[in-house]
């Protein structure tokens, strides 16, 4: 069978790693599709769709707005639910009213963590980019007065002694009434749509995969994972990957475009066609 060769973008956090096991080491069939691994910090993964670079990846959904006209959503694979969404921390006790003032690390410009610090505080001006695994320390050490930590951090923070300002993602909950859409994964438009299918359904069986033999990807995980304590890994894991993971389905879809269209209209990012989804509502 003639391989059809593709890269493939995500990042080396446990839930992607979880959901990509299978599709990666060759634990199911992947039907003459041969998939390349780029894996790289999601900020990173963001610019690489800007260049057009891979021909699916991770990405934060705020980052998908800046691609739209060249790639769609596919069905599997997002991060996107209650309770999970980025959380401002510092090293000392700061009431919300000096936020404005404060220096803040974010995880990347282009990351629903700052899209939301943006809709939380518009007037914050003093940002301080950097990778998501090192804004703890960098609180501890005072290089910033703030920052907003996503993925694992959420677990290890307190251990550090660092103190939650404000949670953006509950703050995005209670103002909406939605789940918080923070990353999806994209194919590029060009594809032909037989392998776009294809990818999509391949990549909804990894997932399956991975759900009923959970300890079959435990080597993967751990070979990559910033944070390599188990009980860590696994309430990552069980926060991040949910029905939303499995298939968005119709719901998921909604939050989504509801999503864009709520930045759109704060002014956040331009209007975005129909044609989010590989396969639309």
């Amino acid at each position: 069978m003639l391989l059809h060769k593709y890269t493939l973008g995500f990042s080396p956090c446990p839930n992607d790693t979880f959901i990509f096991d299978a599709i990666i080491n060759n634990k199911i069939d992947t039907e003459g599709i041969s998939f390349v691994p780029v894996i790289a910090d999601v900020e990173a993964l963001n610019h690489k769709a800007f260049n057009k670079e891979l021909d699916i990846t991770k990405l934060s959904f705020f980052a998908f707005a800046i691609v739209a006209n060249d790639y769609q959503l596919l069905d599997s694979g997002s991060a996107l639910g209650k309770n999970c969404g980025p959380i401002l921390i510092s090293k000392k006790n700061f009431k919300l009213s000096e936020v404005d003032k404060l220096t803040i690390a974010i995880p990347g410009k282009h990351t629903t963590a700052n899209c939301l610090l943006s809709i939380v505080f518009p007037n914050v001006k003093l940002k301080k980019e950097m990778l998501f695994s090192e804004i703890e320390e960098a609180i501890i050490n005072e290089q910033v007065d703030a920052g907003v930590i996503i993925h694992e951090n959420r677990f290890t923070y307190q251990a550090k002694g660092l103190k939650k300002i404000i949670d953006l993602g509950e703050y995005w909950e209670a103002e909406t009434q939605m789940p918080i859409p923070l990353g999806g994964i994209a194919i590029k438009k060009n594809i032909p749509i037989e392998d776009k299918q294809k990818i999509n359904r391949l990549l909804r069986k990894s997932i399956d995969f991975a759900m009923q033999n959970p300890s079959s990807s435990t080597e993967f995980i751990k070979k990559l994972a910033q944070e390599m304590d188990e009980e860590v890994i696994n309430k990552h894991i069980q926060l991040y990957v949910n029905n939303y993971t499995q298939d968005l389905g119709v719901d998921g879809k909604q939050v989504i475009k509801r999503f864009f269209e709520r930045l759109y209209q704060l002014g956040i990012t331009v209007k975005i066609g129909d044609n989010l989804f590989l396969n639309n509502l």
